[in-house]
């Protein structure tokens, strides 16, 4: 509904569009636990919706001009409903890519998609992104501030921005996924409504006539194969369970087979993106029936590969695991002390741990002691952290 009331309204428009929105989902309160949730939540909604819109442009003189032409749109969108009306959907991806533009901030895109796009609160962004309420707000006003200044139109960009528009979308979503996945903080692991709201944003970019890319695909199908372990990344207590430990008779055949599906369709075009090779990382444990069986090899000449195109600490940190399984865990430590100075990796609790086991499977207890003592100084969920404890009481057993 924001999305369609914006595209009507004017994205300098925003805030006035949200207060509609609200004022519809409160009248719902108000009337549905007396009367019934109808038929067609979404119609009763749009229709509600469309009336407050409707007296805005009694009262609001800047509407005074072209109130016919709002009030011709309103009412043929509204007819339509939000399900059968496909310019409902493309008005969602026009929204996206409005979040995205190239003049916001980069943290400021990540906040205005998940608040515009996604409906999430002020409080449930700030959560998922480890600051503060103050924070998060003040970012979705100086964005829509420069939404309003530089009159940016919901609309999809020209063809010459489209590229550089669109990886900012998916980087958008890859961020949402990830912390969906793994939480950076708090009392659950994963977190499901964001993982769940990240594959499908990242299906209607991928599959959307405007904007279809394999880079967008390869994303989905990442987010897929990734989304299909979720039921097995934590057991029935809620603790954390390792990818090599996980019951994989758990996992999603379904997302699994989606994840395939989008990685067919990535194929397509000349250029091998990061999430090209994320994909087929994550397409190879899929494959397997156990990490017994992985082919730590090819795992590792993927990750040899993700390294050239897109290099980062994370990466290399992330590589050096297939590199303990294909030569060892001196070897790995090696791979590690190239990058562990890294500013990225100061506050990033996987360091330590990861060094921690090699050192357990060297043999070196103490020194694996002093790393898992380090993670734990560092941020990190309530389920991440009694895995760390359960290695540390391990080792002095």
């Amino acid at each position: 509904m924001v999305a369609w009331l914006a595209r009507v309204f004017g994205s300098e428009h925003l805030e006035l569009v949200e207060e509609v929105v609200q004022d519809a989902l409160v009248k719902a309160l108000q009337q549905w636990p007396y009367t019934g949730v109808p038929h067609n939540p979404g119609g009763w909604l749009l229709r509600v919706a469309r009336n407050g819109a409707l007296d805005v442009l009694r009262r609001h003189a800047a509407f005074r001009d072209r109130a016919a032409d709002v009030a011709a749109e309103l009412e043929r969108t509204a007819r339509a409903g939000p399900s059968q009306d496909d310019a409902i959907a493309d008005d969602e991806l026009r929204m996206v890519f409005m979040c995205c533009h190239p003049a916001l901030p980069r943290e400021s895109r990540v906040a205005l998609s998940l608040k515009l796009v996604s409906g999430f609160s002020v409080q449930e962004i700030a959560r998922a992104f480890l600051t503060s309420d103050r924070t998060i707000a003040q970012r979705l006003v100086r964005a829509k501030r420069i939404l309003r200044d530089e009159r940016v139109r919901l609309d999809l960009p020209p063809a010459f921005e489209l590229s550089a528009r669109l990886e900012s979308v998916l980087e958008v979503i890859y961020l949402l996924f990830n912390e969906g996945y793994s939480a950076h903080s708090g009392d659950d692991l994963v977190r499901v409504d964001l993982c769940g709201e990240a594959l499908r944003l990242g299906r209607m970019v991928a599959d959307s006539r405007l904007s279809t890319a394999p880079m967008a695909h390869a994303l989905v199908a990442l987010i897929a194969f990734q989304a299909a372990r979720l039921a097995a990344r934590v057991d029935e207590a809620g603790e954390m369970v390792l990818l090599e430990d996980q019951d994989r008779a758990l996992w999603d055949e379904r997302l699994v087979a989606l994840g395939f599906q989008y990685l067919e369709k990535s194929a397509e075009g000349p250029r091998m993106s990061a999430y090209h090779v994320q994909a087929a990382i994550a397409a190879v444990h899929a494959r397997t029936s156990g990490a017994a069986e992985a082919p730590w090899e090819r795992i590792l000449s993927l990750y040899n590969d993700l390294a050239a195109i897109a290099p980062s600490p994370i990466v290399a940190l992330n590589r050096a695991v297939a590199v303990s399984k294909v030569v060892g865990p001196a070897q790995a430590l090696d791979a590690i002390a190239a990058v562990e100075h890294a500013p990225e990796l100061a506050n990033y609790y996987l360091l330590p741990s990861v060094k921690g086991r090699l050192f357990a499977e060297l043999g070196d207890l103490p020194r694996a002691r002093a790393c898992y003592e380090s993670a734990l100084s560092r941020p990190c969920s309530e389920p991440e952290r009694r895995f760390l404890l359960r290695r540390l009481q391990e080792l002095g057993a």
